[in-house]
């Protein structure tokens, strides 16, 4: 019945948004919109199963799935992976509707890219960059994964739920995806 209500609410206040928002399903998605909509889930998401939004998890459960797969015995003996069983739950399944809810939140708002590399990005290196692309996509996501190890949750872990509850750590966390991001984007692309 939670559920129902839920799916109920979050209708009601994307049809609501939009009517204020006219640009709601244009050429992007308001930020208004989006950030009520994950303000819901992590509310919904605390209410239905008395756990945070998270992700991190996620890959490492992941990777314990695909590790038993290669090397069953020796992940089988790793003692995060006994108390941190690979498995596919809610987390795993937030990641697949990451991905499909992006793609139909770039459909719908017109906002898939109409080629693998954007103008900034073909401004900064050039038409011919697209391995240099996919080194920097999955050197910066290796990197994140390791720092969300590190910082004891992800981006959605300490920004959305741990500022909600008020965590100090995850304020900091916060602050420094922020301050990483500038560090980074500004060399790499001069803005």
């Amino acid at each position: 019945m939670i559920r129902f209500l839920t799916v109920v609410a979050l209708s009601w206040l994307t049809s609501q948004l939009h009517a204020a928002d006219p640009d709601v399903g244009q050429a992007r998605w308001s930020p208004l919109l989006v950030g009520g909509l994950i303000g819901l889930l992590a509310a919904a998401t605390v209410a239905i199963s008395n756990k945070p939004l998270g992700a991190s998890t996620a890959y490492a459960r992941i990777s314990g799935m695909l590790g038993r797969m290669i090397a069953p015995k020796y992940t089988r003996s790793l003692a995060y992976f006994q108390e941190t069983v690979p498995k596919v739950d809610w987390e795993v399944a937030l990641l697949f509707g990451v991905v499909a809810g992006g793609a139909l939140a770039a459909w719908s708002g017109s906002g898939f890219a109409e080629g693998f590399l954007s103008a900034t990005w073909i401004e900064r290196f050039g038409a011919e960059s697209q391995g240099l692309r996919v080194a920097f996509a999955v050197g910066g996501g290796f990197l994140m994964a390791l720092g969300a190890r590190i910082a004891g949750g992800c981006t959605s872990g300490h920004g959305i739920s741990g500022t909600i509850q008020q965590s100090v750590g995850s304020w900091v966390s916060l602050m420094s995806f922020f301050i990483g991001g500038m560090a980074v984007a500004l060399p790499i692309f001069g803005r």
